[in-house]
Order: structure tokens, then C-alpha cells, then sequence
């Protein structure tokens, strides 16, 4: 906080363009001023500003402070309203999801959230189950939404839907309903590294390897691939479910295995307990309920 006070000083006294008149808008002495502004150029080894017979101007290391010094202290200002209003209370909750589910979770969460008495506002943040889960055991986020999580870190884990996979391609390339699981293995498919560990351990007891073209952590940029470029993916079936009505995407089910995703909420177990997340709990829920009616989750036949 010493640190922090100097810097306030510091831009004080540049901004009034004296010693005096920064001195008597913070009120401070002005010998105490000159002080502090000595001591901060002693810790930093480098004169910050000459001292001119009406005032002061910066020197090269003054501007480079003082520039940093703004952020510095803007964030600073930032992280203290935060915990004065109590962003780590009941009144926000943090959320994580995965890329692959923002697009279509988000949007009803988000109004849902909204219409609850006293508008709970939601933070959500997007990254891959990896990411998400340490984000989770740091604290980043309160709770996340994520894709196979493996066991043994102390997570509370409640399992929401299972969701198949499905080769998604132009449909360009045919529309056939089935692609068989000895077929599947001839064609080349963009994949997020996610997907492929998940997709490959469910194939190692059928001795079956995926042709991967490509290795691509971006959901956005496969999305691309596969719609303007003519590639194809194996992805959950509600990644592109919005993109059958432009009729340029067909969506194949994969036979011969069960290829499919588990998505589960996850929350630390030592928590908070002054903090009831109860009712954000229900609303994802619900919403993965409505969602599931609608068939986001299942294949168009």
C-alpha cells in the first residue's frame, strides 16, 4: 500500500504541474510531498522529475512511470470496488464452460439469471476443461461446466447430459445418415486436442485409429474450416446444430461405437460455505433441461 501511495503521489504532483498545488489538492504537506517523491526516486535509482523554478517537468523514466503508474493504480481502484461491493458474495456468481457449449448455454442462462429476483449477474469465461478445471482449483471461477473431468482432485462433480459425437462435414460431401466406425477411420477430420483423448480412448478397445488431419484448439476456426473449406470434424452434435438450417452442414451419426461427451458441473468441495450457489445450480440445470427438449444435444433424425 506504501508502494501504491507513492505512485498516487507521484501522479499528483505531474498532473497539478507542482509540488505546491499537488500538495494542497491531496492536502498534504508539502515538505512531506517533496519526501515521498525523493524516496520513490531513491528505490527506483533514477531521477523522475526536474524540479523547475515554476514547477516540474518529467524526465524519460518519469513517463515511463508515470504511464504505468495510471494502469497501476486504475486496477488498483478496480480490485478495492470490487471487494467493497462483494464480487465474491452471493450477488455474482463466476461461471466457467467449455468453447464448444458458450454459443449454445450461454444466451437462455444469461436471460435466466437475469429474470431471478434482484437480477444475479453472471461472469463467464470460456476455455477448455484442462484451463477450467485450475481456474476452478485457484478460485478464477466459482464453478465450471466441463467435458470428461478425471477423478481425484476434490471436486464436486454432478453430471448433466451425455452427448454424442458426430462427423460433421459441407454437405457438399454427401448426406448419408450412418458412417460406419471401419470408414470413419478413412476419413481425415479436424479435432481439438480435447475431443481427439476423449474420442481416441473411447475407440482403443476397437483397435481403431482416427486420420487426423489436424490438431486445432479453436472451436471458431474449425467452425470455418468445415463451413467455407470444405474440411470435416468430429465434434458434439450442438456445436453446429445452429448451422443445419443454412442446409450447408450435415451432421453424420457414427456407427459401430458409442462416441459420445459427458458434461458435468464442477465446483470445489472446501468452499465458501457462507456463499449458496444453489440457485445458479438449478438454473443450469433447467437449462440444460429445455435445451434437451429442444433437441440441441440429439441428432436431426
Amino acid at each position: 500500500m506504501n508502494n501504491l501511495k507513492a505512485l498516487r503521489y507521484f501522479v499528483a504532483v505531474v498532473d497539478a504541474g507542482s509540488f505546491t498545488a499537488a500538495a494542497t489538492k491531496i492536502s498534504i504537506a508539502q515538505p512531506a510531498l517533496t519526501r515521498q517523491i525523493r524516496e520513490l526516486e531513491e528505490s527506483f535509482g533514477t531521477q523522475l522529475l526536474h524540479r523547475l523554478a515554476r514547477g516540474v517537468r518529467m524526465t524519460a523514466a518519469g513517463v515511463t512511470l508515470y504511464e504505468s503508474a495510471q494502469r497501476m493504480l486504475s486496477e488498483a481502484d478496480r480490485v478495492s470496488q470490487s471487494l467493497r461491493n462483494g464480487m465474491n458474495s452471493n450477488s455474482s456468481v463466476r461461471l466457467g464452460v467449455p468453447p464448444t457449449l458458450g454459443r449454445v448455454l450461454l444466451p437462455g442462462l444469461f436471460e435466466s439469471c437475469l429474470q431471478l429476483p434482484g437480477a444475479l449477474p453472471m461472469r463467464a469465461r470460456e476455455a477448455f476443461t484442462p484451463a477450467l478445471l485450475d481456474w476452478l482449483e485457484r478460485g478464477i471461477i466459482d464453478m465450471a461446466i466441463v467435458t470428461n473431468p478425471p477423478t481425484g482432485r476434490k471436486f464436486s462433480l454432478r453430471p448433466l447430459i451425455n452427448e454424442p459425437f458426430a462427423l460433421i462435414a459441407t454437405s457438399k460431401k454427401g448426406k448419408t445418415q450412418s458412417i460406419h466406425l471401419d470408414q470413419l477411420s478413412e476419413q481425415p477430420v479436424l479435432m481439438t486436442s480435447l475431443h481427439h483423448g476423449i474420442v481416441e480412448q473411447q475407440l482403443r478397445a476397437f483397435n481403431t485409429n482416427l486420420k487426423i488431419e489436424g490438431i486445432i484448439d479453436s472451436v471458431d476456426a474449425i467452425r470455418e474450416l468445415v463451413i467455407k473449406r470444405g474440411h470435416a470434424t468430429i465434434m458434439p452434435v450442438s456445436v453446429f446444430k445452429d448451422d443445419l438450417n443454412s442446409k450447408t452442414i450435415h451432421l453424420t451419426q457414427i456407427s459401430g461405437v458409442q462416441l459420445n461427451r459427458t458434461l458435468v458441473l464442477a465446483q470445489r468441495r472446501e468452499r465458501d460455505k457462507a456463499v449458496d450457489y444453489s440457485m445458479v445450480e438449478q438454473l443450469i440445470e433447467s437449462e440444460f433441461s429445455r435445451l434437451e427438449r429442444l433437441g440441441a444435444f440429439r441428432l436431426p433424425f
